[in-house]
């Protein structure tokens, strides 16, 4: 994966949605993108379980969860899921738990922080709908790029 944000905006500018700086990166790969599937939840992350146990096929998963610091929505063995289903990546609204084993593997993950809690499961939230947080509009199937300089979204994929 051979791209920088800083380069992809210079060449593209305003045709790109970008991030507000608000995501710290707790994966084992900082630079990642793919097009996006969404996932809306709050507290409750049986859809992130259920979608990430899904072939992912280089596919990157956006999760609002309503910015909530309450509760981990992504600890290690659901990340472990997504790496064996070939996702590129997890962006999330919301914190993630065991981050030491998550910064070892070769997943993309961008998240607020960290938190023991785990969430729980109700079976509730929504699947392949726009979500907007961080000051953009994510929708399934546009694309994401994400590095250590942030996160962009395009409507078409930049890269060949």
């Amino acid at each position: 994966m051979d791209f920088k944000t800083a380069d992809l905006y210079d060449s593209h500018g305003e045709s790109l949605r970008v991030c507000e700086p608000i995501f710290r990166d707790f994966g084992g790969r900082v630079r990642f993108c793919g097009p996006i599937v969404t996932v809306k939840c709050f507290e409750d992350n049986s859809f992130v379980k259920s979608t990430l146990a899904e072939p992912g096929e280089g596919r990157v998963l956006v999760v609002d969860a309503g910015g909530s610091l309450r509760c981990a929505m992504l600890g290690d063995l659901i990340a472990a899921s997504a790496v064996e289903q070939g996702w590129a990546g997890v962006i999330l609204f919301g914190c993630v738990r065991d981050s030491a084993e998550i910064a070892g593997m070769p997943l993309g993950v961008k998240a607020l922080a960290t938190n023991p809690r785990k969430s729980q499961r109700r079976g509730e939230g929504q699947r392949d709908i726009p979500v907007t947080f961080a000051g953009v509009r994510f929708a399934p199937g546009d694309q994401v790029y994400c590095d250590e300089d942030g996160i962009l979204v395009a409507e078409q994929p930049l890269l060949d």
